[in-house]
Order: C-alpha cells, then structure tokens, then sequence
C-alpha cells in the first residue's frame, strides 16, 4: 500500500526559506513550519529546498544610490577559504552584490565593480583602501574614497551578519568536489541575497 503525500505548496517553501534566513538551523525550522503551521517536514527536505531554490529575480536596480560600499572578507568552504565580495548602499542598507573567488587582486575587483556599473550604473566607491581597488576604479572611471567613519561601520555590521549568516554554511553544504567551481555557494548567496533584500535589509 503506497501512502501519498501532499506536495508542499510554495507558499509553505517560501515561509520555509525566510525562516531559515532569519537565522534558525534547518532542524529548527522543521519543529517551527508544525508547530505554526502543522507543516510536518524534516530537515533534510528542508536542506533540500535551499539548495534547490533559485530566485527567479535576484538583483534588480535600486532607485537611490549615492555611493557603493565595497568590502571583501575570507570565508570558509569545505577544506579551503575563499574570498567573498560584498556591496550595500548606504541609504537603505540593501546588499547590491554578492561574489565569491579564489583570489584577491586588481582583476576581482574590477570584475566585481563592473558587475555592479552593468546593474546600477555609476557612482562613487568607497572601500577600505586595499590596493587593489584604486586602480581599478581608474580604470572603470568610478570615484574613489575611503570609507567614512559612518561607512566603516554599516559595512563591518553588514559584513559581520553575513560571516555570521555562513558560518554555518560548511555545516549544511559541505564541498567534497574536487576543483569545485563553487556554484552550489554561490547559489546559496544568491538566495540568501534575494531573502535578506526582502526581509532582513535592516542589520
């Protein structure tokens, strides 16, 4: 005798994913979907919608830029650490990007900024003073600053509660693939980017 279950809705996925995002583990946003809304589904199903998600709209052009802030920070994935770079904007404190690469230098970030002009056009950057941004941003006729104080600290807050967000990434998405390309991460960015603009923007 087969015994049919009843395909989860969206709707219960989306709810899912968001508290997920919020910061619980998989396993505690199994015990919350029943408990609020008599959603009976393991973690492992739950570890499977994450990684199978892709949102359908993942950057979309803000309205009010007045500058980028830009950031770059190590963190770790499987047996190695990779760079992750990270752009919010200063008036709503949305994230404007998110990337990941093997290695820091001039090329990255020029790569990285030009995503950025592609989707928002240009305006003024503000980093942290690494060497390889100033060239870049002559390169790609972006103005240059270092940060502000009010600017070092909405990005270190902004940079801490991602770090925060994907410490326990390894834990869920390990990579055992040999020169892994590292899509799996970055989709898991990419969803995490989607949900934090939806519903998390203040942090």
């Amino acid at each position: 005798m087969f015994v049919k279950r009843n395909r989860t809705s969206s709707l219960d996925i989306s709810r899912a994913l968001y508290l997920y995002f919020l910061g619980l583990s998989t396993r505690s946003v199994s015990k919350a979907m029943f408990f609020l809304h008599k959603i009976r589904r393991s973690h492992v199903a739950i570890w499977k919608w994450i990684q199978k998600h892709h949102p359908r709209k993942i950057l979309s052009k803000s309205k009010r830029i007045s500058e980028f802030i830009v950031d770059e920070t190590l963190i770790k994935v499987g047996p190695e650490y990779i760079w992750l770079w990270v752009t919010i904007e200063p008036e709503n404190r949305q994230i404007l990007a998110l990337s990941i690469s093997k290695e820091r230098n001039i090329f990255v970030a020029e790569r990285f900024l030009y995503s950025l002009i592609k989707i928002h056009g240009k305006h003024p950057v503000s980093t942290d003073g690494g060497t390889w941004y100033p060239q870049a941003c002559r390169f790609l006729k972006l103005d240059h600053h270092l940060h502000s104080s009010l600017e070092k600290s909405l990005i270190e807050r902004k940079m801490q509660y991602i770090k925060d967000r994907t410490e326990s990434f390894d834990d869920y998405f390990p990579c055992r693939m040999r020169n892994c390309k590292l899509m799996h991460v970055q989709n898991w960015l990419n969803l995490f980017l989607d949900y934090h603009n939806k519903y998390v923007i203040y942090t």
